[in-house]
């Protein structure tokens, strides 16, 4: 069964983080997850959660110096210390506000060799697994795509795929995002295919400008459809920037024969 929860990264975003909550839940959402919560006290996110009857799924690791660029840290050597700070915070957020997952952001890494940010991915990941498992937490890779993220540390499902491989700790999955994976080109339905095993989460936009699905988009109907097929347990999450407003533009759920309320 498919099942819809609402980036709260992206939707309502006119309204505070609380605010978008209740807007989510009136919409019909049963989960959610948030980008940047922090600014907000976990506890209060936990007690929100439960109030409105959500789940929240999961939120992403701090970027770093916004100013500087970096756009995450799990990727930039020099920055290893400031990467395990910011995990252990995160971690410790998740587990009060009751998060399930949290994005590891990688960071742009234009100025360093390939070779040195794989060395420091790799070495933070392992270390950011085996604190995540004590909190019973996924730690989810999502390459961003490179038109929109030039410099950032992977763009393709085949490069988180083969750090996945030497990470090789079962708590870190591939975050499957359509508009990054439809935004590289090729086949998306196909790529979910050849990387099933190891993703732990899937999240759906409009390519290019990822606004809200359309009947029209194929990749995403098929997307759905796949991992109908394939059994999956988990959530999609409808991280798109809404074209107009946001609550009238959810009608595209209806338009493709879904419900939030049948979550």
């Amino acid at each position: 069964m498919i099942r819809l929860a609402a980036n709260l990264g992206m939707l309502w975003p006119q309204l505070p983080l609380f605010k978008r909550m209740e807007a989510a839940a009136r919409a019909g959402f049963r989960a959610v997850e948030m980008h940047f919560p922090y600014e907000v006290p976990p506890q209060v996110i936990r007690a929100a959660s439960q109030e409105l009857d959500l789940v929240l799924l999961g939120i992403n690791s701090p970027p770093g110096e916004i100013a500087r660029g970096e756009l995450g840290l799990a990727a930039l050597p020099g920055r290893e210390s400031a990467f395990k700070d910011g995990v252990g915070s995160a971690l410790d957020y998740a587990a009060v506000a009751g998060a399930r997952a949290l994005h590891v952001m990688a960071g742009n890494v234009s100025q360093w060799s390939r070779a040195s940010c794989s060395d420091v991915f790799t070495r933070n990941l392992c270390w950011a697994a085996d604190q995540a498992l004590t909190f019973g937490i996924t730690l989810l890779l999502e390459p961003l795509n490179e038109a929109n993220h030039p410099d950032y540390f992977y763009h393709t499902i085949e490069e988180a795929a083969v750090a996945l491989r030497y990470i090789a700790r079962p708590n870190v999955k591939l975050q499957f995002d359509t508009y990054h994976v439809g935004m590289q080109g090729g086949d998306t339905v196909g790529a979910l295919h050849r990387h099933w095993p190891l993703i732990g989460h899937v999240q759906i936009a409009s390519v290019p400008d990822r606004g809200e699905p359309k009947c029209s988009d194929s990749d995403i109907v098929e997307v759905m459809h796949a991992v109908d097929s394939l059994g999956y347990n988990g959530w999609i999450g409808c991280e798109y920037r809404p074209r107009d407003d946001t609550d009238a533009g959810l009608g595209w759920i209806a338009q493709l024969s879904l419900s939030t309320s049948s979550q």
